[in-house]
């Protein structure tokens, strides 16, 4: 009887049509992805000489079709490669992104209540950026109230919001 059970043991577990299906699916996306980045982010990747050639010869097609068909090439191409290392790169690229995103908000977030608040909003400011010039930051502010009130093109608010992205707030 012991026999029988050791037999199965050494057998590769069986995996079904949809779940090769769903795996190349998910190559494919990634490959779709991996396509659509720069040349310069290629290099962060560490890939087979073969897919690094398959990567170079996107930049050449220009046909829909044929970037499809590439595609599912470069995805059966991935299939030898570590693809948690793709994935892992990826997560922090979209980290990356989130968190500039977010500052983004922030800064902006930042530049309305200077022109929507008072003297108290400029020194919680200051308090956060001890660097920063008090009076270029109140000419901005007063040029661009002016601007909303005049209904004028934001182009103080611009360099305030400029001029706080170099402060580079948390």
């Amino acid at each position: 009887m012991s026999d029988d059970v050791d037999l199965y043991e050494d057998e590769e577990p069986i995996i079904s049509r949809s779940e090769i299906k769903r795996q190349m699916h998910a190559l494919q996306t990634l490959a779709e992805r991996l396509a659509s980045l720069k040349p310069a982010q290629w290099e962060q990747f560490t890939f087979s000489e073969s897919m690094r050639e398959a990567l170079q010869e996107t930049l050449r097609i220009k046909s829909q079709n044929a970037l499809q068909r590439h595609i599912k090439r470069l995805a059966k191409l991935l299939s030898k490669e570590d693809t948690a290392q793709i994935e892992a790169l990826f997560a922090r690229m979209d980290d990356h992104a989130l968190q500039d995103t977010q500052r983004f908000h922030r800064i902006e977030q930042w530049r309305d209540r200077l022109l929507k608040g008072d003297d108290k909003t400029l020194s919680d400011l200051l308090d956060i950026c001890p660097k920063a010039d008090r009076q270029h930051l109140r000419q901005l502010i007063r040029s661009g109230k002016k601007e909303l009130e005049l209904s004028k093109p934001p182009s103080a608010q611009r360099k305030l919001f400029r001029y706080l992205r170099e402060l580079d707030i948390n």
